[in-house]
């Protein structure tokens, strides 16, 4: 199909303190749950988009390579500015060119979903989100965790490596 990642990864991008367990989540967790083990290819802006390219049409390069977006949905990404544009992107992508499906991860409670695009709450309300309950997760690392298990129903089907 000519797409290089399964899915490509939108989550806010800030350097606050409760941002960094988002950023372990994204760098350390995901890539060792959904390529370690797993075998699917992330594409993860920051990772496998580089300073210096033009990061509009890069990311929007990367979306149209991947055949999912999985969007990490927290309160500082409603809220930033700065993520709008992948969002909106992808969003645009996921809705109106409909060749992307979209995955929603939940990872803190967001309680009203009114501050959220209109596309976003869209989705929501047709698939529903993915919610990261660390407190109920007993091995987050664990693929067959029912996060996981959830997250990976939603994946492409993958090509395992043996």
């Amino acid at each position: 199909d000519g797409k290089i990642y399964d899915a490509y990864v939108i989550y806010p991008k800030n350097h606050t303190n409760e941002a960094n367990f988002v950023e372990y989540f994204v760098y350390q967790i995901m890539p060792d749950i959904l390529e370690n083990k797993c075998g699917y290819k992330l594409c993860i802006y920051g990772r496998d988009v580089y300073p210096g390219e033009d990061a509009a049409s890069a990311i929007e390069k990367r979306m149209q390579k991947s055949r999912r977006l999985i969007i990490l949905l927290t309160r500082q990404l409603i809220n930033s500015k700065e993520d709008a544009y992948d969002q909106h992107i992808a969003l645009h992508n996921a809705l109106i060119q409909n060749d992307t499906k979209v995955i929603l991860l939940e990872m803190e409670t967001i309680g009203t979903y009114g501050k959220l695009q209109e596309s976003l709450r869209f989705i929501i309300k047709q698939q529903g989100t993915i919610k990261w309950k660390e407190e109920h997760t007993v091995h987050p690392q664990s693929p067959n965790s029912k996060f996981w298990k959830q997250v990976r129903y939603h994946m492409p089907l993958t090509h395992r490596p043996s």
